[in-house]
């Protein structure tokens, strides 16, 4: 699948394997999540995009 190549073996020594370490917290996240709001319920409903104008900051100084 991917071939190591030797930076990253340089920076995972020096850095620690930080996409193992993001996916590893992704998932603890992800099962807090399912323990307290499980799949498949939304309390709140999607939000929908803008029909209207959009804003802009600018707006504001005129």
């Amino acid at each position: 699948m991917f071939q190591e190549t030797p930076i990253y073996t340089r920076l995972v020594a020096e850095q620690g394997d930080v996409p193992a370490q993001v996916r590893g917290e992704a998932q603890r996240v992800l099962r807090d999540l399912e323990r307290v709001m499980p799949p498949g319920r939304r309390p709140v409903p999607a939000v929908q995009s803008q029909t209207g104008p959009s804003f802009r900051p600018d707006d504001l100084s005129s």
